[in-house]
């Protein structure tokens, strides 16, 4: 076979003259077989420059070793951040991760989900759209598929992993009021469940507290979060919309958006003299503390989110066992972050 390419693994096996079934077993799992075997198999990839097709093995498996990970917004670095520390979980553990995003819009989502499904994946780590989402579709897929949520609560998968929303925001609404005027809360259309719920968690607090609960809702929608408090929340700015000088964004992004627009207007964001309003926001952005002030925030735990989320699969892949009708939430509690601008 000298001179000649090789193709597929019939041929690299003839080539180097180990069995097809021996082959196949190394590229499954080079830890089964003898080193002496493996040593040689790599010194021909390495001279016959032969790259098998991984996928083509996963469908030929009856456990495949590639696991799902589908985000709304791949780009929004907060998602990045958590799909960087899932895909070196699994990659840590021997499963090819296999990255989706939905791009905001639920025909993609769908179209995400049928690929997801297409490569038979062991399992699943899906942060769903939210209300954008076909549900039905997302219940199909886990129907189907060991699938564990995260981020946005969507009632489908054995397990839900997230932030515990009527923990933090109470925390920062009691930091708010003991230090200034009390907060109104600047909301747009919800894209998902924590919007609701951080909404519901602030009027919650304020009530608590003795304060009347003041929501203000832009009518932005998408997921332009920055846009929208650039453009809507300045908007709210240059009329006077706000009833408080302290304002409590539903999320950070939307609060990078609201400081910007203070900015374009020359109004100081923060504590003391000159300072014209405080902002505060939710979710500890991976470019939260780069802001002009930086902002004050609170953190969603991160780590323990990602370790819960992918140990809770492994769990499930390892033990073979569906808990669908039993499913659990997993909540972890946020951390207030103070910085300039609150």
């Amino acid at each position: 076979m000298s001179g000649r390419e090789i193709r597929t693994m019939e041929e690299f096996a003839e080539a180097i003259g180990i069995s097809r079934p021996t082959v196949s077993k190394y590229f499954n799992d080079p830890a089964s077989v003898r080193k002496t075997t493996r040593d040689r198999i790599e010194a021909a990839l390495e001279e016959h420059h032969y790259q098998p097709n991984i996928f083509a093995i996963n469908q030929n498996r009856k456990a495949t070793k590639c696991i799902g990970i589908l985000v709304p917004y791949l780009s929004d670095p907060f998602f990045a951040e958590m799909v960087r520390l899932m895909e070196r979980r699994c990659i840590d553990a021997g499963f090819w991760p296999v990255i989706l995003s939905a791009h905001g819009e639920q025909h993609l989502e769908n179209e995400a989900l049928a690929t997801m499904r297409s490569l038979r994946p062991t399992g699943a780590l899906l942060a769903p759209l939210g209300r954008a989402s076909d549900l039905k579709a997302l219940e199909r897929f886990a129907r189907n598929v060991p699938t564990v949520v995260f981020d946005s609560n969507v009632p489908v998968g054995e397990t839900f992993v997230g932030s515990n929303n009527f923990q933090s925001i109470p925390m920062i609404v009691d930091y708010l009021c003991r230090t200034g005027e009390p907060p109104c809360f600047m909301e747009m259309q919800p894209v998902n469940p924590n919007a609701n719920k951080r909404r519901d968690a602030y009027i919650m607090a304020m009530e608590k507290l003795g304060y009347d609960p003041q929501v203000v809702r832009v009518e932005g929608s998408g997921w332009e979060f920055e846009q929208i408090g650039l453009e809507l929340g300045g908007e709210m700015l240059s009329s006077g919309g706000f009833p408080s000088s302290t304002i409590l964004c539903s999320n950070d992004r939307l609060a990078i958006g609201l400081i910007a627009a203070a900015f374009e207007r020359g109004l100081r964001v923060g504590h003391g003299q000159g300072c014209a309003l405080r902002v505060a926001g939710h979710d500890d952005h991976p470019l939260s503390r780069f802001t002009t002030p930086p902002l004050t925030t609170v953190s969603q735990d991160y780590m323990s989110i990602v370790n819960k989320s992918v140990a809770t699969l492994f769990d499930l892949v390892e033990s073979g066992e569906r808990n669908q009708g039993n499913r659990t939430e997993i909540l972890f509690d946020g951390k207030l972050i103070l910085r300039s601008s609150a």
